[in-house]
Order: structure tokens, then sequence, then C-alpha cells
């Protein structure tokens, strides 16, 4: 993982993000035999805290700072199976961010073949943790946000972007 040092340099930051290759671990796979739904998150967390760190929102943000950020809301789409054995990597769209939300989209990708196996569309709220209640970003990691959220914006928006659970007959 990136250290607080490389987040010095928002700058380098691939657009979109790209997180490090990460493998699909033995106890990841279920029954039929591929990765179990779970998993996937897990891939896609763990990612996503790679981002945070670059943003200086890491796991120490909470004992530095007294903030952290919780997920709202999550839609993942499953859309090709990963096996045990298969590299996978994440990157990540900072879509939209406001003084207490991001809004972030993530496709899941094998990493040497690069077909798009899932996707995960996420409303992330930052939390003040000494009253656990939604809080604005402080200014300086405001100001690291909106680089990333502008470096992103001429990124062309993937398929599945606000896309919402309805039968195929009931989709418009």
């Amino acid at each position: 993982m990136p250290t607080l040092q490389a987040a010095d340099d928002l700058n380098l930051l691939p657009v979109p993000f790209v997180s490090q290759v990460m493998p699909i671990e033995p106890d990841w796979i279920d029954y039929n035999g591929h990765l179990n739904m779970a998993y996937y998150n897990v891939l896609f967390d763990r990612a996503i805290d790679e981002l945070w760190l670059h943003l200086g929102i890491g796991a120490d943000y909470v004992k530095r700072r007294g903030g952290s950020t919780f997920t709202a809301e999550c839609h993942v789409r499953y859309l090709r199976e990963l096996h045990l054995g298969d590299p996978a990597q994440v990157t990540i769209l900072l879509v939209e961010a406001d003084d207490k939300r991001l809004h972030t989209f993530e496709e899941l990708r094998h990493a040497t073949d690069g077909w798009l196996s899932a996707t995960s569309e996420n409303m992330t709220l930052h939390v003040d943790m000494s009253t656990r209640k939604t809080a604005p970003f402080p200014p300086d990691i405001r100001a690291r946000i909106a680089a990333v959220a502008d470096a992103h914006r001429g990124v062309t928006r993937p398929e599945g972007i606000g896309r919402s659970v309805a039968m195929p007959s009931k989709r418009g």
C-alpha cells in the first residue's frame, strides 16, 4: 500500500485511480467455485483504502484528526466471475464530491486480461467520530479531494453510473 508520504503529490496519481494488483484468496472461493459475492466488496474496499491514503483520510485519520468515512449506499453489479488465481485490480473514478460526501464508481478487472468483473457505485459520508454525525471535511482535505475530483471530471463516464435495480422489462 502507498505510504502517507506518497500522498504529498496528487499530480502523480493515475486518472482514474488504479489500485495495486490483489490476489484472490483461497478462503474467498465459494461452493460454486468462484469468488463469493462478499469478497468483491473486500477488493473494492481495499482499493478505496488506497485512494483514501492519498487523500489524507486513511486508517490513521481517525486517530490524528477525529474524522472518518462511512459508506451510506453501495450498488454492486457482478458481471463476470473471478476464480482462484485470478489477479484483480480496481480503478476508482471520483464522480463528484462536496463538503461531506464522495460519490465514487469502481471497476474491478482481471489485472492481466483487462476484462470487467464487477462495478461498485458508492456514496461515502465524512463523519466526525466524536459525534458520529456527518461533518464537513477539514479545508486541507477538502482541497485534496477537489484536486482529484477536478482531474477525474474529464474522464469519460463508464456505463453503469447511476443505474438502478429493476426487472429488465421495467427499465426505461
